[in-house]
């Protein structure tokens, strides 16, 4: 396995790649942000995994993951920061990167989220859900019914594609709530009834234009939510 570090710390990063080698990984190393994207883009070092500093000299960490991201690589990325407050977190995650881990950390810890991201199946550059008339790529945050953008949120967009990755299956309301929301939630509102709704209104409306009125969304009562199909 092939492992991009990019740090500037070069205590940090001399003590992962030699631990990482130990490993029987081989590991190339960027000090700067810029350097790590053009090392991430080049098409003759194929890594299977990246571990990224976000605060890096010359261009920020989460920078270089939306570049990678915008190019169409899909190898995994692990962001490392001393920033660890929930809005980092979803900022890093929502900006492509595949996990986040914070600074200090135990080597044994970011050994085990390197295992855990390759057992991953890769995303290619034309991994997408498509169900009947609807089209979602987790790559692009792109989703369109009937080849229309129906303006979804952030949430609204992950809801869809959980439904998508689960077609058939009925999801309880703790389903969706642990897979779209961090654990510190209140799982006790009705988040997950007024995301459906609106995730359901929009499909419909763009649906029924089409003078297709078929449910998208089906509630199983006492149990959750069910995409036909």
């Amino acid at each position: 396995m092939k492992v991009l570090i990019v740090e500037d710390n070069s205590k940090i990063s001399a003590s992962l790649k030699k631990g990482l080698e130990a490993e029987g990984y081989a590991v190339d190393v960027a000090a700067d942000g810029q350097t790590g994207l053009e090392l991430g883009l080049r098409t003759d070092a194929v890594y299977d995994v990246a571990i990224l500093d976000w605060m890096l000299p010359k261009m920020e960490g989460i920078e270089v993951c939306r570049r990678w991201r915008q190019r169409k690589l899909t190898f995994p990325v692990l962001m490392l920061t001393a920033k660890d407050m929930v809005v980092d977190r979803i900022r890093g995650l929502d900006t492509g990167a595949d996990d986040y881990l914070t600074k200090p950390f135990v080597f044994d810890e970011l050994l085990a989220r390197l295992r855990a991201l390759l057992r991953r199946p890769p995303l290619t550059a034309d991994s997408h859900y498509r169900v009947g008339d609807i089209v979602v790529d987790p790559l692009t945050h792109s989703a369109t019914i009937l080849g229309t953008d129906p303006g979804l949120t952030l949430k609204e967009f992950r809801l869809l594609e959980l439904f998508l990755r689960n077609v058939g299956r009925v999801l309880t309301r703790d389903n969706i709530l642990s897979n779209l929301w961090d654990f510190d939630f209140d799982g006790g509102s009705n988040v997950v009834d007024v995301h459906v709704k609106n995730l359901r209104k929009k499909i419909e409306t763009i649906r029924q234009k089409a003078g297709n009125d078929h449910e998208v969304i089906e509630t199983v009562r006492g149990l959750g939510y069910r995409f036909p199909g």
